[in-house]
């Protein structure tokens, strides 16, 4: 926990709730913000933050709120002796379930975790529409989402569950960066072309280089998911892209004929990226790029328009 005031705002993302539901819990229950500066808005304390976790974590195991809010403002105050600890009230005799690892990632992964396995679609748009006007897409992408998604896919493995958690979290992922895309749609022609592998249907990642790339004004094309060599060879040769960027999240989805395919193309693009995990270094054509992460395939693809644009050739 840490020691200053939070405004509304920082706590509903440190919570994975959304706003109106902090107001809801101030109006109805009295857990509001007990901070009050004269000529400022009210923010919450270490003490505020501790009890609404409380109220938090019983109203997900089922608890109705009124009385779960009853245990919130009876729960001992946790700052009392000069430190913050967590409290622990469990009427029902429930441990709150399971949580999804976001190793390092700080307190906005850990209230978006929270959120997600609540399947609170407003708390988790809410939370990655306000990273992305404050962060950008690659920091949002980088330090948020990706800490989440990779966790959720983690205890997907180990469990054979959070199959739903799974799908909304893609929806409002999916929604959130289709938004920031749109917020700032590129000028000048689309020379960079977007596509998921043969086979591949894990389109996030993809989604995500879009929409970084529309935040640096680098017009595109995306094909999305699942797209054959001779469709996307196709798509080449009719647009004349300057760079080809394929996606591949897993193993069997990257064969590096795909790529050969692309190089050899009658319109053969300036730069081609096999971006993902899915793709071995070693199984590379000579030529293609390997991007290390979502910043540097924007920075390559942003370079390879602003060579077009110098010579004369966009």
């Amino acid at each position: 926990m840490v020691d200053e005031a939070l405004s509304a705002g920082a706590v509903a993302r440190r919570l994975g709730v959304a706003v109106t539901t902090l107001r809801t819990w101030h109006q109805r229950y009295g857990l509001g913000p007990s901070e009050h500066i004269p000529g400022h808005h009210r923010r919450y304390t270490p003490s505020d933050l501790v009890r609404l976790e409380i109220m938090r974590r019983l109203t997900a195991e089922g608890v109705s709120p009124a009385e779960a809010a009853r245990w919130a403002r009876q729960a001992p105050d946790p700052t009392a002796n000069g430190t913050v600890t967590p409290a622990r009230v469990h009427p029902t005799g429930r441990d709150g379930g399971g949580t999804i690892p976001v190793g390092r990632a700080g307190p906005a992964a850990r209230g978006l975790a929270r959120a997600a396995m609540r399947l609170d679609a407003a708390a988790i748009s809410e939370t990655i529409a306000h990273a992305l006007a404050a962060d950008g897409v690659v920091a949002t992408w980088d330090s948020l989402l990706r800490p989440v998604l990779a966790g959720i896919g983690e205890r997907h493995a180990a469990t054979s569950g959070l199959i739903e958690v799974e799908h909304l979290m893609s929806r409002c992922v999916s929604e959130a960066l289709a938004a920031a895309s749109r917020a700032k749609v590129p000028t000048g022609p689309a020379r960079i072309l977007l596509s998921c592998a043969d086979e591949e249907q894990h389109t996030l990642p993809l989604e995500a280089l879009a929409a970084a790339l529309a935040e640096a004004g680098v017009s595109y094309r995306m094909l999305g998911a699942r797209v054959p060599v001779a469709a996307l060879v196709e798509a080449v040769n009719r647009t004349g892209p300057a760079a080809v960027v394929l996606w591949s999240h897993t193993r069997a989805t990257a064969d590096p004929a795909q790529l050969s395919a692309l190089l050899a193309a009658p319109r053969r693009p300036l730069l081609v990226l096999a971006a993902g995990p899915g793709w071995r270094a070693d199984t590379l054509p000579a030529g293609v790029v390997r991007p290390v992460d979502l910043a540097e395939a924007v920075s390559l693809s942003a370079a390879v328009r602003d060579a077009l644009h110098q010579s004369g050739r966009d």
